[in-house]
């Protein structure tokens, strides 16, 4: 049985490297899904001009996720699927809690529990099994992007609202489970997604190499995200603590 035949992503069949460019996503429900959330959030009123930009740079970075060829490219190395998955949710999530944060609250539960699920979530999806899954099903894949992107950006928008502490202490657990999946990826000893066995050759990587390398971008770049935001609010808060203590 072939690759094409085993797995149906709904990205497509995975790319050759002459093709890629070519492998936009036309899908029209989900291009008016997008162009129905823009009008929606551009007709609200009330939006400051930061929360615009947030939103313009979350609705870019889903065309570039869905609809450009990274998402073809996705169906061929599990290292664009996990570029992917750092995309939507270390930056489209944090840009949609800032720019629906006047209107949408906070979901309900603290940030300890949704940086649970976030990482739950993010864990489930990368088993084997699942992922198989996903790949093989419109529905698991939108499945998945949906349960990483909603409690991502549960996770998120408390970290806008608790206590600085707390919200350094969870990037702090991002950064590391985010290191010790990549970690288990790269010194597996055999490649765990079956999906990938086949397409990964054309571009010059084995199935092993292709998960040795999402394990690295896990591992490095993409903890990184979360140890600079970590960084970033410790910096706010030793500025605010400055601000207490100086003389008036």
């Amino acid at each position: 049985m072939n690759q094409a035949a085993a797995w149906l992503p709904y990205c497509g069949i995975a790319p050759l490297p002459d093709t890629l460019i070519g492998r936009w996503n036309g899908d029209p429900i989900l291009l008016a899904a997008l162009l129905l959330a823009a009008l929606a959030f551009y007709r609200r009123p009330g939006a400051s001009a930061s929360q615009r930009q947030a939103f313009a740079a979350a609705l870019a970075l889903c065309l570039l996720l869905f609809v450009s060829p990274l998402c073809a490219l996705t169906s061929a190395l599990f290292a664009a699927r996990t570029v992917h998955h750092v995309l939507l949710t270390a930056l489209v999530a944090p840009l949609l809690a800032i720019a629906l944060a006047s209107t949408v609250r906070p979901p309900r539960g603290g940030l300890a529990l949704w940086t649970v699920a976030h990482t739950l979530a993010f864990w489930v999806w990368h088993a084997p099994p699942a992922y198989a899954w996903a790949l093989s099903s419109n529905a698991a894949y939108w499945l998945m992007q949906a349960s990483l992107l909603v409690t991502a950006w549960g996770m998120w928008a408390h970290i806008r609202t608790a206590p600085m502490p707390m919200g350094i202490a969870a990037l702090l657990a991002m950064m590391v489970q985010m290191g010790l999946l990549g970690a288990l990826l790269v010194f597996n000893s055999g490649a765990l997604y079956a999906p990938h066995y086949l397409t990964t050759q054309a571009w010059g990587f084995s199935p092993l190499e292709d998960q040795q390398l999402a394990g690295l971008i896990m591992w490095a770049p993409a903890a990184g995200l979360y140890l600079g935001g970590a960084l970033w609010l410790l910096a706010r808060w030793f500025v605010a603590e400055e601000r207490e203590v100086a003389p008036r």
